[in-house]
């Protein structure tokens, strides 16, 4: 987990350490069924990187996403606000979340921007809410 202070981030700083933290992550990714590699970089409100890979089972419902194992990494750390999330995969340019963690990050973080990344370091941004139009909700 890396810490950029919020008052002295530059941008571009902001987006080196995500990449470094999104690769680093990477190496961990266990995919031996889809043979797809996805890592996810989250950059909270306190300044803190936390990172994910996806972890693949042979009984498919058990594989977990990068990005929720990030988001539930931060959450078990104490985080409360999240602001981008970066996820990339070697195999797919500009991989997008899945429809089951579009709708977790919905419950924690519905403000949140999500960046892909292809192999040449270029990136695409998209906001939650345009990603997941009707989020699943309870009715109270």
């Amino acid at each position: 987990m890396a810490r950029i202070s919020s008052k002295a981030a530059s941008h571009k700083k902001l987006s080196k350490e995500m990449m470094r933290s999104v690769k680093r992550a990477l190496k961990n990714a266990y995919a031996p069924y889809s043979k797809v590699s996805v890592a996810a970089a989250l950059y909270c409100g306190s300044g803190r990187i936390h990172t994910g890979c996806n972890v693949e089972n042979s009984s498919y419902s058990l594989t977990i996403c990068a990005e929720r194992v990030a988001l539930f990494k931060a959450i078990s750390e104490g985080e409360k606000r999240f602001v981008l999330l970066l996820i990339h995969s070697p195999q797919v340019d500009f991989i997008l979340p899945c429809g089951a963690c579009l709708q977790v990050l919905n419950e924690f973080a519905p403000d949140i921007v999500i960046a892909t990344m292809n192999k040449k370091n270029e990136f695409h941004f998209h906001p939650l809410k345009a990603l997941l139009v009707k989020p699943f909700k309870l009715h109270k």
